[in-house]
């Protein structure tokens, strides 16, 4: 990306509804209530044929303690000294307000480049705004309505030149990702490397107050996301871009999910929505869980709903720091989750401390094996004599009579592995059966925890030739020197 915007002003002036335009896509949380918008979010912008990262952040306050509100501010003001540019939004037909005449005397000392925008600026109930506008010293104001999207040719004819200004277009061209990356689809060992263009996807869910945030602030390094003990401050699935340990990754930090039924005010509803759908955009999915309360019936729900989705899971028992008898607490976790979550049989249980970082290194070495068993590729040749040896120790069952033949198996896809057995009656398979060679796979092919799909085709015994008319014999001409045409 070729420079960064950071979308500054108060609360509710429509930052969100911008940032989801320069993007092209709803990824911001928006209402009408302020103050949705709590953490920093980063998206791929594009205006014209300028490409650049953009930055929501929360709105504003006046506050300055280690209140909720104080914490947003700070990390409003960490975006600010993060970006080479940044957009100032006021609300056109509020006018100009004394927090804006605040924030504005900020933005004057913090931000080398400041773009002053008028949002909500259609119809003349906006005119006095945006003249009221000038009063803030920050040059003339455009005109915007991020909702209609009118006023983006002015903003592009202010961030033209600065973008030119800095040279930062060639810049970008260094920093091009790696793309066209050759795979080798006959090597069974073959694992996709995550590279910067395809980044390893990792969401990391749980219920809330279970440390998702302070867990990825840990992993960073540094306070990029808001954390204190309120439940529920994440409200957007935030996606951060970084290499662990080398690896290039994409995190996603999600809402707490509740119980459904508890789940009752539209932007909680839309918080889980945005959790959902990171779960669906991830390849491994960090479950993570409180050690004082572990395994409660939405922390067994969220497992088995990464686990249908075929992500590969590992469940990460968070706050170990503060435990006193930890062997017999891991003793009974274990014999919990095997209870409990017999479907992820063979996943990694971590056990981790987001607050001292402990735990970080294994978290980090099971995320990859994850990644591996997940990529996992079997040989036919390997699988079919396998399926022999399985079928001869424990032979399928006869329902009704009518006897089970498994012919042949093959891999047909991985991430997650799906398996493809050729039989007859596959409708007769029982459960059972398909239970026990999916468990053989687990242990025969070392692929724990990873979701496998199996699946039974029919291939009939019938004779494909049976039934058919035999073909009249030619007739032949002979000819005089006995050859026949």
């Amino acid at each position: 990306m070729s420079f960064t915007l950071a979308i500054v002003g108060r609360p509710n002036v429509g930052k969100s509804t911008l940032f989801n335009r320069l993007v092209g896509k709803r990824l911001a949380l928006v209402d009408d209530q302020p103050g949705v918008t709590r953490d920093l979010r980063e998206g791929a912008a594009r205006l014209a044929d300028l490409k650049f990262t953009v930055i929501d952040t929360a709105g504003l306050e006046e506050a300055t303690d280690e209140s909720l509100q104080g914490r947003m501010r700070k990390l409003t003001e960490k975006a600010v000294d993060m970006a080479d540019i940044c957009l100032f939004m006021i609300d056109a037909r509020a006018g100009v307000t004394p927090t804006d005449q605040i924030f504005a005397e900020i933005l004057r000392k913090r931000a080398a480049h400041v773009i002053l925008a008028a949002n909500k600026g259609e119809g003349s109930a906006a005119d006095a705004g945006v003249i009221e506008a000038y009063s803030l010293g920050l040059g003339e104001p455009i005109r915007l309505s991020a909702e209609h999207g009118e006023g983006l040719n002015d903003l592009y004819s202010q961030l033209q030149p600065l973008a030119d200004a800095f040279d930062l277009k060639a810049e970008a061209a260094n920093d091009t990702p790696e793309t066209d990356v050759t795979v080798d689809e006959d090597d069974p060992d073959f694992v996709p490397v995550p590279t910067n263009a395809k980044p390893l996807q990792v969401a990391v869910v749980g219920r809330p107050n279970a440390g998702k945030s302070t867990l990825i602030n840990q992993i960073l390094g540094e306070e990029r996301l808001l954390t204190g003990p309120e439940a529920g401050i994440t409200r957007d699935a935030i996606s951060l871009r970084m290499e662990w340990n080398g690896v290039p990754m994409r995190i996603f930090d999600t809402a707490g999910m509740r119980k459904k039924a508890k789940v009752q005010e539209k932007l909680e509803k839309l918080s889980v929505g945005d959790g959902l759908r990171a779960v669906k955009f991830a390849e491994v999915v960090v479950v993570l869980l409180d050690a004082a309360i572990p395994f409660e019936q939405q922390d067994l729900r969220i497992a088995d709903l990464a686990e249908r989705e075929g992500r590969a899971v590992i469940l990460a028992v968070n706050k170990w720091d503060i435990e006193d008898d930890k062997q017999a607490k891991l003793k009974d976790l274990k014999e919990s989750f095997e209870r409990l979550l017999p479907q992820l049989r063979g996943a990694p249980l971590i056990t981790v401390s987001a607050k001292t970082g402990r735990g970080l290194d294994r978290l980090h070495d099971a995320i990859m094996r994850a990644y591996d068993v997940w990529n996992r590729r079997v040989t036919t040749a390997h699988l079919n004599r396998w399926l022999a040896g399985m079928v001869e120790a424990h032979p399928p069952p006869a329902p009704q009579g009518k006897r089970i033949k498994l012919r042949y198996m093959t891999q047909a896809k991985t991430r997650p592995p799906g398996f493809v057995v050729m039989c007859s009656h596959p409708d007769k398979v029982p459960e059972s059966y398909s239970r026990y060679l999916v468990n053989g796979l687990r242990i025969d092919f070392d692929m724990p925890g990873s979701p496998i799909r199996l699946y039974m085709r029919g291939q009939s015994d019938a004779n494909p030739y049976k039934g058919r008319k035999k073909a009249p014999p030619s007739k032949l001409r002979k000819h005089t020197d006995g050859r026949r045409k």
